[in-house]
Order: structure tokens, then C-alpha cells, then sequence
């Protein structure tokens, strides 16, 4: 018995030290940090270009943190936002109250939003179009389908995404789309589309046009042309584009902001890439791509230009 006591720290230990060896043995699990690891997110198929701009930057700067992006419609992004693998996306609305409430109650998992830029949905024709202006009263029939004109229209979708929901909710105020309206499966098939119909109007988001430095975004520019509509607050110019001043001052009267939702209770990737967007570096990727960044300031200066 004596023998068994004295022995007794000795077992535990080598019991110890076994479990130890044990716990060891195998693969350490690599735990995720704000600059490692992977993590799914997704993003409206309308904002592609920039978000792709900002992964390319983000990702250099953090060599061992990896997102993997899917596109695809607004209405899918949320149902995603459900799922344990979806932590973050980026759509053309924040979170309702009682969205926020479900996520808080229901899956213990908080959920916050916050606005990252404007963006405005521009209208494309033709190149051999001369429907170069429009009011809002002509966009609003045609897109109810009363277009005296008889122009189709062409989005990317007919249901689901963020155009779609941006033009009934904001422009129709819940009145359905005319019959005069057809689907495409993504915004460069929008473009495509009004390329080779000369009665096509399509909405796309500005950025898959905005940018005159983007080869893309230039390629797409010559296959197309932007409408300008009335700006009826301006007293300077009757029409107007949907250029990044013209967003700014909401003077183009199609403006929609572009948010994030993230779920993630600690410090991850999700949360880093969300402070990469909002701040600095991620703040001018936006600017870049023409639309308006929401957290930074800028100063409005009055130049005269001369004509060389």
C-alpha cells in the first residue's frame, strides 16, 4: 500500500504525460486571426468590379488571409447570411430591426450593418440610339411598360437582385415591372444585350461603366452609351450623368447605397476586411471605381478648365 502511494504521483504523471503526447500528436488546428485563415463571403453581382478591386488589395496586404467570393443576386447573398459557412456580404441595404432581432435572439449570433459607398444604377443604349436624355417619368413607363416608344428593357434578373428590387421599391413604388422587361443573366450580359438591340434600355450598376482608367470598364463603354436623366433640383444643367459629383450631391436621381452585414463575434478576417473597406485605402478602391465613398470626407474645389 505504501509502495502504491509512493508511486502514485508518478502514474499520474506518465498519465499526464501520454495525454499530452496524445493531444499532440496529430495536425494543430490553425486557429483564424484577423490576417489568417479563409472565410467565405457574398457579394451582389452588380458591385463584381470593385469588390474585386478591394480582395486584390486587401489580399496583398494580408498574404495568409483568404476570402473566397461568390456573386450572385441580393435576395441569395441574405439567405446565405443564414448559413454557419457565410459570416459576411455586401448588398445594396443594412439590416432591418427585426432582421437584427432575429439574428441577436434566434441564432445568438449578432449581426451589424453599415454603409460602405453610393452607388447609382445607370441607364445604357445602343450606340445608334438617340435616346441620349430621359425624365423620370419616362423611365418610370418604361419601366411599367408603357413606353411610348416601345423599348424593352433588360436587367440582370427579373427577380432577386438588387436593380430589381432598387426599380420596384424605389422608382415604381411597388407597381409590378411592364411585360416589356427581360432578363439577363449578369450585368456584362446587360451590356452585351443592348449591344445588339438597338430598342434595349439596361440598368446595370455604375461601376461596371464608371471607370475611365478600367480597361473593362472602357471596353464595355464603346459597346455602349450612358443616358443622362433630368436633374430637377439643378438650376445649372437640365440633364445630368451618373458621375461621382452628380452622386454625391444626389443631383442623378437613381442613387442606392452599398452595405455590409457581418456576423462574427471575435476578431476575424470578416471584421478586418470590414475596417480595410471602411477605412482609408479601401475608402479611395471606391472612389476609384466612381462611386462616392460614405466614410470619408472631401473637399469640393471650383477649377476652370482651358481647352488646349
Amino acid at each position: 500500500m505504501n509502495i502504491f502511494k509512493r508511486c502514485l504521483p508518478c502514474i499520474i504523471f506518465a498519465f499526464g504525460a501520454v495525454l499530452f503526447t496524445g493531444c499532440h500528436s496529430g495536425p494543430r488546428i490553425q486557429q483564424e486571426t484577423p490576417t489568417s485563415g479563409t472565410i467565405h463571403i457574398s457579394v451582389d453581382e452588380s458591385f463584381k468590379p470593385v469588390i474585386d478591386s478591394e480582395l486584390k488589395v486587401f489580399e496583398s496586404s494580408f498574404p495568409d488571409a483568404h476570402i473566397i467570393v461568390e456573386y450572385k443576386p441580393e435576395a441569395a447573398c441574405l439567405r446565405d447570411l443564414g448559413n454557419d459557412s457565410t459570416r459576411l456580404i455586401i448588398i445594396t441595404r443594412g439590416l432591418s430591426l427585426p432582421e437584427e432581432h432575429f439574428f441577436r435572439d434566434s441564432t445568438k449570433m449578432p449581426a451589424i450593418s453599415g454603409l460602405l459607398a453610393y452607388d447609382a444604377v445607370a441607364l445604357v443604349i445602343n450606340n445608334h440610339s438617340r435616346d441620349t436624355v430621359m425624365d423620370m417619368d419616362e423611365v418610370r413607363a418604361l419601366l411599367a411598360g408603357d413606353d411610348k416608344k416601345n423599348r424593352e428593357v433588360v436587367m440582370d434578373g427579373v427577380s432577386e437582385t438588387s436593380t430589381v428590387r432598387y426599380v420596384l421599391d424605389s422608382v415604381l413604388k411597388g407597381k409590378p415591372l411592364g411585360k416589356n422587361v427581360v432578363a439577363a443573366r449578369s450585368s456584362p450580359q446587360v451590356i452585351s444585350y443592348v449591344e445588339n438591340h438597338e430598342n434595349a434600355v439596361g440598368f446595370i450598376g455604375v461601376s461596371w461603366i464608371g471607370d475611365r482608367e478600367d480597361s473593362m470598364d472602357l471596353a464595355f463603354l464603346q459597346k455602349v452609351k450612358t443616358v443622362a436623366i433630368r436633374c430637377d433640383r439643378c438650376t445649372d444643367k437640365p440633364f445630368v450623368w451618373p458621375f461621382q459629383y452628380n452622386i454625391y450631391f444626389k443631383q442623378y436621381p437613381l442613387v442606392r447605397g452599398l452595405y455590409y452585414i457581418l456576423k462574427e463575434n471575435f476578431s476575424g478576417i470578416g471584421n478586418n476586411f470590414v475596417n480595410f473597406l471602411i477605412n482609408e485605402r479601401g475608402q479611395l478602391i471606391f472612389k476609384r471605381a466612381y462611386l462616392v465613398p460614405a466614410r470619408m470626407n472631401f473637399d469640393i474645389r471650383n477649377v476652370e478648365m482651358q481647352e488646349q
